[in-house]
């Protein structure tokens, strides 16, 4: 399975009572995949605020996101806990919905060591025959895979790819001795170019739901061996890539993007608590950088 270059990770539309608001779920699968190119969505991950959603609610999602994107392009479900069997539970009804793959975070708040990471996600990938993509975020998990870990996963054969977001160097020591045909994705925009320079086969974003085109051009650019060209488009993008989360200081993901979809015309509602919208300070920055783009 290669679910592409550019995969956005999508955020979760919510009316002005917090429930999922599905029309402008349905505006916004068709925005990504027409208009800022998205070779893959990821639904119910970080940045579709997985933490704050039911289960129930995940499976309508991923059942709805299939559905309208109609084969347009894949759909990588968010099924990955901190609990080995509900996340099995998850991943097997995820399943039987349809969708392409799904996502793994490393297990957050319980903390285990590498021996009960490659447990965790060995026994997920051995209740589905799904490609499994790892998700290693130690800023939001407390606990990093190391690379040693990653690259004793890959040779599971349903474990296909890893979205890594500790460093480039991690990504490096993972591409140097990682199967061919296993796929390393950074999950962090501004090190996209980075990533690929070292090996990695892509980028899952959150900055593509703003500059999904833009970034695909670099990408291109790099693959083509035009390397000059990605480096002066990375720079131009740089600005959005790290203005996203630093807002002038640190807004946690996805308040920006939300409110940067919503200067786009692309209603998408807030986010829910404990996450917060962007001050009136971050509201005028993110609304001069979109202008600028």
């Amino acid at each position: 399975m290669d679910f592409g270059r550019l995969i956005t990770a999508m955020v979760t539309p919510f009316d002005g009572e917090g429930k999922i608001n599905w029309e402008a779920a349905s505006r916004l699968v068709d925005y990504l995949i027409e208009e800022q190119k998205s070779d893959a969505l990821v639904v119910c991950g970080t940045t579709g605020e997985s933490p704050t959603l039911s289960d129930r609610e995940k499976l309508q999602l991923f059942a709805f996101v299939k559905e309208h994107a109609a084969g347009r392009c894949k759909i990588i479900a968010g099924t990955g806990t901190n609990s080995t069997k509900h996340s099995i539970d998850l991943t097997k009804e995820a399943e039987k919905i349809g969708v392409d793959g799904v996502l793994l975070v490393v297990p957050y708040y319980n903390k285990p060591n590498q021996e009960g990471l490659y447990r965790h996600f060995a026994a997920i990938a051995g209740e589905t025959s799904l490609p499994c993509i790892l998700y290693n975020v130690p800023g939001r998990t407390g606990v990093s895979m190391s690379a040693a870990t990653t690259l004793r996963l890959a040779e599971i054969p349903n474990i296909v790819a890893t979205k890594e977001c500790l460093s480039v160097d991690q990504i490096t020591q993972i591409c140097s001795a990682c199967p061919e045909d296993f796929h390393v994705y950074t999950g962090d925009d501004s090190a996209g170019l980075a990533a690929l320079a070292v090996g990695g086969h892509g980028i899952i974003s959150v900055a593509s739901h703003i500059v999904g085109p833009e970034m695909k051009t670099m990408i291109d650019a790099f693959t083509r061996g035009d390397v000059l060209e990605a480096g002066r488009l990375h720079r131009r993008l740089f600005p959005v890539f790290k203005g996203l989360f630093e807002c002038p200081q640190p807004l946690p993901n996805p308040s920006a993007v939300k409110y940067a979809l919503g200067l786009r015309g692309l209603d998408v509602g807030s986010v829910r608590l404990p996450l917060v919208p962007p001050s009136a300070e971050e509201a005028d920055f993110i609304e001069t950088l979109v202008k600028q783009y």
